[in-house]
């Protein structure tokens, strides 16, 4: 019958499973607040809205007076952390269930595994209570070696460890020996220091913080691109994201050994300090000490610690795959120009598309400058005409195979034909997976795979956002090893990225795609599809109210994805700004303030911007009772009916005329766009066949911890070689002294 602790333990723990559940929120707040530097009453008006089914942009955008003006990050924070408590919270409970049924919980351990503050330390606690395969222990149990395992480890001064292993001997369950009995109780002795979680503790901290991470390679005679760890070594604590990602690699590729590598001495002695008491039988202890380390501490902390590093790896390189990709898909549209756009080729040849400055399709063609084929003369003839005949203002031109060499193909015909027409490199990644898709063939049935990519190409230029979300985000190829972390965080996090930049530009709801429909706060791919059906059979929405039509769409939906739809032409002036509807009133009072109605902001723009900028939000808000930043980011959307937050950033930087690597000398300095941010430096196209790199060293005059503390995706940026390996077709460049 189990004892009073184990009762008493057994009560507490059916008492808090029972209370409290409901709110277990509460809790939490403090904690996520005290981690994240938040004010707790706004960590408590967040979780209550994430409850309540609001999205996060939003809660970001329009319920700033319950969370304290936090933005998505905060939000995204607070998200990502309340749901790590809350599984901690439930592992807790289950792991405590567990130990209770086996009539093992005493109130110590509930207390400890209640205060446990990660799952690893939960788990910890849980070892010597989760059931195992058969060990060498477990095998000595069977045999009866128990008692004299936990005799051995009191380590009695009078002890005789021989003679009293001789009382244990049973032929018939295969002890035949006085070495064989004392051998079990040591195997016995060295899971129970295995599984013990202050032990374990020490022992992972220990590894982090002395241990280093080595690799060999296991065929040192062949070329990769890991040959810079071939014989390799760094301590875990310094160890870079970037580098634990390339040696797992290697590793997965069979072309590294990596290890976790501990000093055993300083190991060896935490577990002596602990268990090692001294007399006849400490001898025995010891020896399990080291069996105990060597077999089975070593080789699982070494699994923990490359998960953590791997983890930590992980989560480093989604966070800067996320920001590289939220500055692409920010990048400024190019409108009002026709563009012509071109996917490269050798043998196939170069697809070509020309898009109006709204995106529609005028006509498509290949053309075959270079070999096999050779018709230069011919390709330029045909892309002279399909300028001429639809006014392409800008070629834009894929930047895969045969960029380059297409490259030259366009500055000539500028020069010969001295058009006023630019070229631009276009990012082509992602676009053989547009083409390939479902959404490809239907909007071109009619069209080769390989001409969707050029329309694709074109209007990516035109509108990244818009294009862009019609290919899988990490595909858009502007992270780093992106393809070596866990597919559904990868994916969670960059579709956080891809929804926070929809919303924040807006959608045009009569011309959006499905594509950027079901990226708009609360919308689902089903509801944007009934969207744009609804659209196709009843023509262009008037209003925001008309969404209440569409099957599937409730109030809540509504409600959470009003304020970020647009109607540049529909029949009330307000819905072409990020007024929410349930602000119209207030809005309207705003302008009659400043003496005018919601008609005035298409008639007279300038004046209503004039006037609204000498009042004082601070006065709005307590006059019609309203929230300051409610009030503030009404007036500022009264400002600036239909903009475009996109507009402010500077255009990409477009060429007539081509540079050659030959051409190339140290010293240089030259115009470039940064095409990737990574964690040891950014990439940066200058315009010939291979981008340059700006190491971290070579960014600032100061010592700066990441590259996206100088650098964005998009920037237009000076750089100066300083260094050219035709060889390995590298260049070196530098932000210094330009």
């Amino acid at each position: 019958m189990p004892g009073p602790a184990i009762i008493l333990a057994a009560i507490w723990y059916n008492q808090g499973d029972i209370m409290g559940r409901g709110e277990e929120h509460l809790e939490f707040t403090p904690v996520i607040a005290r981690e994240l530097g938040l004010k707790e009453r706004q960590v408590q008006g967040a979780v209550d809205l994430l409850d309540g089914g609001n999205t996060i942009p939003f809660i970001a955008r329009y319920r700033k007076e319950a969370t304290g003006e936090l933005d998505e990050n905060d939000l995204r924070g607070i998200a990502e952390r309340l749901e790590y408590l809350r599984h901690l919270d439930s592992r807790q409970s289950e792991v405590l269930r567990l130990i209770a049924e086996q009539g093992k919980l005493t109130e110590e351990l509930a207390v400890q595994v209640r205060g446990a503050k990660t799952l690893q330390e939960v788990e910890d606690l849980y070892r010597p209570y989760r059931q195992k395969r058969r060990t060498r222990a477990t095998v000595a149990k069977e045999k009866g070696l128990e008692p004299l395992a936990l005799w051995l480890l009191s380590q009695l001064p009078s002890a005789r460890p021989q003679e009293e292993a001789e009382y244990y001997l049973n032929p018939d369950l295969g002890v035949g020996r006085v070495e064989d009995a004392l051998q079990g109780a040591v195997d016995i002795i060295a899971e129970i220091m295995s599984d013990d979680a202050a032990v374990r503790k020490k022992m992972r901290e220990r590894t982090q913080s002395l241990g280093d991470i080595a690799a060999v390679a296991k065929k040192t005679e062949e070329r990769s691109p890991y040959e810079m760890y071939y014989d390799f070594r760094e301590p875990v604590r310094r160890i870079p994201p970037h580098r634990v990602l390339a040696l797992n690699r290697g590793e997965k590729e069979g072309v590294l050994s990596v290890k976790i590598e501990a000093p055993v001495e300083e190991m060896l002695a935490v577990l002596e300090r602990v268990y090692v008491k001294g007399g006849p039988a400490s001898e025995y202890v010891a020896r399990a000490a080291e069996d105990a380390y060597r077999r089975l501490i070593a080789p699982s902390i070494e699994r923990e610690v490359r998960s953590e590093l791997s983890e930590q790896a992980e989560e480093q390189a989604i966070k800067v795959f996320a920001a590289n990709l939220r500055q692409l898909l920010l990048q400024p549209p190019l409108r009002g120009k026709t563009v012509l756009g071109l996917d490269p080729g050798f043998r196939t040849g170069c697809k070509w598309a020309v898009v109006t400055d709204t995106g529609k399709l005028l006509n498509v063609g290949v053309i075959y400058p270079h070999p096999p084929h050779n018709k230069r003369s011919e390709a330029k003839r045909v892309l002279a005409e399909a300028i001429a005949e639809f006014g392409v203002g800008i070629v834009a031109i894929g930047n895969g195979t045969a960029s380059r060499e297409t490259e030259e193909v366009v500055a000539e015909l500028i020069r010969e034909k001295r058009l006023a027409v630019e070229y631009i490199l276009v990012s082509e990644a992602g676009a053989s997976v547009y083409s390939a898709s479902k959404l490809a063939a239907e909007e071109f049935p009619d069209f080769d795979l390989s001409l969707r990519s050029a329309v694709s190409i074109a209007r990516r230029l035109q509108d990244p956002l818009a294009e862009l979300v019609k290919i899988e985000p990490k595909a858009v190829g502007v992270g780093q090893y992106q393809h070596d972390v866990q597919p559904k965080r990868l994916e969670e996090s960059l579709s956080g990225v891809v929804e926070s930049c929809v919303n924040t530009v807006g959608v045009d709801l009569n011309t959006a795609s499905v594509s950027l429909l079901q990226y708009v706060a609360g919308l689902k791919a089903t509801v944007a599809k009934n969207i744009v059906a609804w659209r196709e059979e009843h023509g262009k929405f008037r209003r925001r109210q008309e969404l209440k039509k569409i099957p599937r769409l409730g109030e809540q939906t509504f409600v959470q994805c009003a304020g970020f739809i647009r109607l540049p032409e529909g029949e009330y002036p307000l819905e072409n700004t990020p007024v929410h509807p349930e602000s119209y009133d207030l809005a309207e009072n705003i302008l009659g303030k400043a003496g005018f109605l919601p008609g005035d902001l298409v008639c007279r723009p300038r004046e209503v911007r004039t006037a609204l900028s000498v009042l004082r939000p601070e006065s709005l808000a307590q006059e019609f009772g309203a929230g300051l930043p409610t009030v503030k980011d009404i007036v500022e959307a009264l400002q600036r009916p239909g903009r475009d937050p996109r507009e402010d950033l500077p255009r990409p930087l477009l060429r007539r005329d081509v540079t050659h690597p030959e051409d190339l000398r140290e010293g240089m300095v030259l115009e470039g766009t940064v095409r990737n941010i990574v964690d040891f430096g950014a990439f940066v196209d200058i315009g010939v066949k291979n981008d340059g790199l700006v190491h971290i060293s070579q960014m600032a005059q100061k010592y700066i911890k990441h590259p996206m503390e100088v650098l964005s995706v998009g920037d237009i940026v000076k750089v100066r070689v300083i260094g050219l390996d035709p060889g390995r077709g590298r260049i070196s460049l530098s932000l210094k002294d330009v």
